[in-house]
């Protein structure tokens, strides 16, 4: 049994050639909600949906997000009518009182969806539809995610981190702003002081999320800060990952990461921005996966391969890397 951490794009694509060391019926993935909004009343986890995609095979693997060939009509309208009514561009958040108002799983996310700052294509739209009404109805995070794995033919096991809120707040020299205005509308630009994870201190692990991290767990080559951070500050995961066999795959090449803004978010937490930064990003961690052409040490084992992913044939490299800093270290 195996427990993949999951967020961003770095994850999800090892898991396209990880079967070709694990069974997807002995496979968990636990993902990253930290990202979670409220866009225009609809409920968006976007770390999820990407697993749910890859899992139903409709991903759009050139973006890593959304539906592959997917229409964008309401988005464009939504454009059109916010431009015609004279309503403002970007990111507009609800004001305070209406982001505590009602469902509490929206607090301090919320969105208006007048003129989106995120395009979200109409089968897309569909999913957190379905998702925004089952929680209405009074399910869980967990039980919409599970009802939608099923919905796409899932064969993993897939686990939201928390079914509680939790928000991953940037905040930069133009003001604090959720990770996705800083990252989708704001293409990563503003300078980044520190990262939050609001009301992490108050959520506890989705069901079955401690259990499964029993198991021995492999952290992805996503973004150690926003990705992969979250999951690290919820009530109990640190020390069992302290308990577990945990490898982590290097989302760097040196200083150079792969992809996304995971540099700059690892200087702000005072981590070297580096493959030699995850021994303070993960201290648990008892082995690392890293490039063949990286000169990063550690006092742990290390495999080294070439672990830029850009194929299922890449990921499977990969993942049997993985496999092997697994065996040593049990």
């Amino acid at each position: 049994m195996v427990t993949f951490l999951s967020g961003g794009t770095g994850t999800p694509k090892l898991l396209d050639g990880a079967a070709a060391a694990f069974s997807p019926e002995e496979t968990t993935v636990v993902a990253n909600t930290g990202d979670d909004i409220e866009l225009g009343g609809l409920f968006v986890s976007p770390d999820v949906d990407t697993l749910l995609f890859q899992g139903g095979g409709v991903l759009d693997r050139e973006t890593w997000w959304g539906i592959d060939g997917d229409t964008h009509r309401t988005n464009a309208a939504l454009s059109d009518i916010a431009s015609a009514a004279g309503l403002p561009d970007g990111p507009q958040y609800l004001s305070d009182d209406k982001q505590t108002a009602g469902r509490e799983i929206a607090n301090w996310r919320r969105f208006s969806g007048t003129g989106e700052f995120m395009t979200i294509g109409d089968r897309d739209r569909a999913v957190h539809i379905t998702r925004t009404s089952l929680l209405d109805q009074g399910h869980t995070l967990s039980e919409a995610t599970e009802r939608l794995a099923a919905a796409f033919g899932l064969t993993i096991d897939l686990l939201p981190m928390s079914d509680d809120p939790v928000a991953s707040l940037v905040h930069t020299d133009e003001g604090m702003m959720h990770f996705q205005e800083y990252w989708v509308d704001r293409r990563g630009e503003p300078a980044v002081e520190t990262v939050e994870f609001r009301g992490s201190s108050d959520a506890e692990p989705a069901p079955g999320v401690l259990e499964a991290l029993e198991d021995t767990v492999v952290i992805g080559p996503s973004n150690p800060v926003t990705s992969i951070g979250p999951m690290l500050t919820l009530p109990g995961v640190a020390d069992a990952l302290g308990q577990a066999t945990v490898v982590a795959v290097s989302p760097f090449l040196g200083d150079e990461a792969f992809s996304g803004p995971a540099g700059d978010l690892m200087e702000a937490v005072n981590a070297e921005p580096s493959t030699e930064g995850l021994a303070t990003a993960y201290p648990f961690a008892d082995a690392f996966v890293i490039d063949d052409g990286d000169d990063a040490t550690f006092d742990r084992p290390t495999i080294q391969t070439d672990i830029r992913i850009d194929s299922p044939g890449d990921a499977a490299r990969v993942a049997r890397a993985v496999a092997e800093a697994i065996e040593i270290v049990d």
